[in-house]
């Protein structure tokens, strides 16, 4: 950066992890945690750092958020929105829903109904060392027809890779995703009228992307956190020997991941339609 004006070269970005408490991870080096990338990594390395904060860490995912700031600079005609829809099986009514309310609970919640009943159930969670998953939906609106490709650079290929690859992410559906598979097909159609400069879609059942391209209507995706893996609950295992072992651990306790990947999946949304705007205009001028 130069005078307020990027000057052609890599934007570099670095946040330090002060908050480190690698005491907190010392029972860790003794067993692999279930549902963690621990063994996985031992696996592929022969070798990992169990002190917290590496790769598979949801730390990690603080660049990209950083990054996705100045994604969104590229896109000023395109807002981006994501909420929380559903914590550990309990979703919003969508009767409810209000934008205005995502910022007023800790929860990122459009529903503040739902909001009272979920802190209860977090609570009940973390006071039981127990975890439980979540569901944020994330809202592109503004993005124009045409970005993307019919092949290899699919848009929703591309965004689908990206929510995958946040920590903790275990499944991702574009528009109506698996509930698509359950219609017929005059249900799924998203039916076009007559518009002034481009048609006017009935429905969005695609989620604003056909053939890999954007359609110009609200791109839509969602995105399904597991469990945090790491509870106080003891859970069987087994040490670096092959050795049979029980873990708990210890140290600062986050009962619902998802809540916290809010921000993330934002921000991965803006990255890849950054992305795909300036493919677009490299593509087609």
């Amino acid at each position: 950066m130069f005078e307020g004006a990027t000057t052609g070269t890599p934007i570099s970005l670095m946040i330090e992890n002060v908050d480190q408490r690698s005491k907190d991870y010392s029972e860790v080096a003794k067993a692999y945690r279930p549902g963690h990338a621990d063994y996985a990594y031992d696996a592929k390395y022969g070798f990992r750092d169990y002190r917290g904060g590496g790769r598979s860490s949801a730390r990690e995912t603080a660049a990209r958020v950083a990054a996705g700031a100045v994604a969104r600079l590229v896109i000023p005609e395109v807002a981006v929105l994501a909420w929380v829809s559903e914590i550990g099986g309990d979703a919003i009514e969508p009767a409810n829903f209000d934008a205005n309310q995502i910022g007023n609970n800790p929860f990122f919640c459009p529903d503040p109904v739902a909001a009272a009943r979920w802190e209860k159930l977090v609570d009940e969670a973390r006071l039981a060392g127990s975890s439980v998953g979540a569901v944020v939906e994330c809202v592109a609106q503004g993005v124009p027809a045409g970005w993307g490709a019919p092949i290899y650079g699919k848009l929703d290929a591309d965004l689908a890779a990206a929510m995958i690859g946040i920590n903790a992410v275990k499944g991702v559906e574009i528009g109506d995703g698996f509930a698509a598979a359950r219609l017929s097909g005059e249900q799924n159609a998203d039916p076009m009228r007559p518009g002034p400069g481009m048609p006017v879609f009935t429905a969005n059942h695609a989620g604003g992307i056909a053939g890999g391209i954007s359609t110009g209507q609200p791109v839509k995706v969602r995105v399904a956190f597991k469990p945090t893996s790491s509870i106080l609950t003891p859970v069987e295992t087994i040490d670096r020997d092959g050795q049979a072992a029980e873990i708990r651990t210890k140290g600062r306790h986050d009962p619902c991941v998802g809540i916290r990947g809010v921000p993330v999946v934002e921000a991965m949304m803006a990255l890849v339609l950054a992305d795909h705007k300036l493919l677009h205009r490299g593509q087609c001028g």
